[in-house]
């Protein structure tokens, strides 16, 4: 770092680096010597990889020198994810995974055929490594996060920045500009952390029931056969099981074009609303003890970030689960009665996949602490229930047609009370039918006509009076010759 009039020195000539001067405050005056880089490595929820370390240490200072697009530094979010995705063990798919897997994917489409109305989508089946996995689904983990990600590091800007005395903020110099991007860094470091440690534990596409790669139908194989441990079920079936839930899903957003959108758009719609309390950041940045590595961990897991929702964000987040329950409930039943006559074992991974969905993998656990939101759908049993009862019903069409559109979808309430479904919505039906004939009416200037010339206009003819008679017919009758 080049000298400058505003920096100081040690008494010896040798100018004084003014960002090792503000660690060396930050840490109560004692600098960095005391601080085990390992335990600060755990406290940020990163590899304890000498190696790998150094590697990121040296993206991160290159990151810090250079100006970013926004907030957020997606670029390193992605090197991250694509590092912590690759690494242990992330093998290449080999030609006989790429074979397997196509081949159950092909056959699932044809269980499908037979209980779903929505038909086959033609997409090709892919088997894709951890890697590709990350590279498939990063653009949508870009648009779902994108707007927390830059209030919490807009927050962390900040904190750093108001943290700072005034002296410190003038030896800075020519700094200023690395502190700006040093928030964005730390979230893209930690979200592509988050997104890595993922790839090791979704086993397709969709396996969130959100579509992360649009048009497409995949299998993790090393995943899949991470999913079957310990389940003494042979792997073949494990991997029809799955390839049929992915074919239902693929099926759905393929075949509903409107779907995706509309739950990407609900996702997006909650995390706009979130704002950062600076307040909590800049008391976290105070009360921080580096000596206390397990601490600050702890306070970053605990959502320091995550503020109180407003009702807003209370009626997007009802919107979004309600979504995600309607959509994995829907797949749920599919699968089932796709599989019951055909794998020995569907009840049995049927209620493993509930329960996996309803409590989430640990990288899921931190992919919600350090977004504030949650993607797993609450109410699985109770949507498929629904689905189940609207079979029984209308028949296969006449569930699927619920699908036409978003004002079909049923609701929140709709799952407490699965029986009275259709009778709400055909008394739903019934009142816009009024109100349709109403507004028909207004157009047609009904409600301009009085109410006694409507009535006289659509009473009888009354027969008009002879020459001579009385216009009410009650004169004297003149007499006879």
């Amino acid at each position: 770092m080049t000298s400058n009039p505003n920096t100081p020195s040690n008494g010896d000539d040798s100018p004084v680096d003014p960002l090792a001067e503000m660690l060396k405050n930050l840490m109560g005056g004692q600098g960095m010597g005391n601080i085990d880089p390992a335990e600060l490595a755990k406290a940020a929820g990163l590899p304890n990889d000498p190696n790998m370390l150094q590697q990121m240490f040296a993206q991160v200072q290159a990151m810090m020198s250079s100006t970013s697009e926004g907030p957020v530094n997606w670029q390193l979010a992605h090197e991250n994810a694509r590092r912590v995705a690759a690494a242990g063990t992330d093998p290449s798919v080999n030609a006989v995974q790429a074979r397997e897997v196509d081949e159950a994917l092909r056959l699932a489409e044809l269980w499908l055929d037979p209980v779903t109305d929505l038909q086959a989508t033609g997409l090709i089946g892919r088997a894709w490594s951890r890697a590709e996995w990350v590279e498939a689904t990063l653009a949508t983990w870009k648009r779902l996060t994108e707007p927390v990600a830059n209030s919490i590091a807009n927050a962390l800007s900040d904190a750093l920045t108001q943290q700072m005395p005034e002296e410190m903020k003038a030896m800075m110099g020519g700094t200023s500009s690395m502190l700006q991007n040093m928030g964005g860094a730390i979230f893209g470091m930690q979200l592509g952390q988050a997104i890595g440690a993922l790839s090791a534990e979704v086993v397709s596409s969709t396996d969130i029931g959100v579509p992360l790669a649009d048009l497409e139908m995949a299998l993790l194989p090393a995943n899949v056969a991470k999913f079957g441990e310990g389940l003494s079920i042979p792997e073949n079936d494990v991997r029809l099981f799955l390839a049929v839930r992915e074919a239902a899903h693929a099926r759905l957003f393929v075949q509903v074009p409107w779907l995706r959108g509309h739950l990407l758009g609900a996702i997006e719609a909650y995390a706009r609303g979130i704002h950062i309390d600076i307040s909590r950041v800049e008391d976290l940045a105070r009360d921080l003890d580096p000596g206390n590595p397990e601490g600050i961990q702890e306070a970053l897991s605990q959502g320091v970030f995550t503020p109180e929702r407003t009702p807003e964000q209370s009626a997007a987040l009802e919107k979004l689960e309600t979504a995600l329950a309607l959509v994995e409930g829907w797949v749920d039943e599919l699968t089932a009665a796709a599989t019951e006559n055909v794998l020995p074992s569907a009840v049995a991974l049927r209620e493993t996949v509930r329960r996996r969905r309803a409590t989430g993998g640990p990288a899921e656990h931190a992919f919600s602490s350090l977004v504030g939101l949650e993607l797993r759908p609450k109410r699985l049993r109770e949507a498929a229930t629904l689905w189940a009862a609207l079979k029984d019903e209308r028949g296969i069409a006449g569930r699927d047609a619920i699908w036409q559109h978003p004002d079909l979808l049923p609701t929140a309430h709709d799952l407490d009370d699965p029986a009275g479904f259709t009778e709400r919505r055909r008394l739903a039906e019934a009142s816009d039918t009024e109100v349709d004939d109403a507004l028909q009416k207004l157009l047609e200037g009904g409600y301009d006509t009085p109410k006694d010339e409507e009535n006289t206009e659509d009473s009888p003819e009354a027969p008009k009076p002879e020459d001579g008679d009385s216009p009410d017919n009650t004169g004297p009758e003149e007499p006879k010759g």
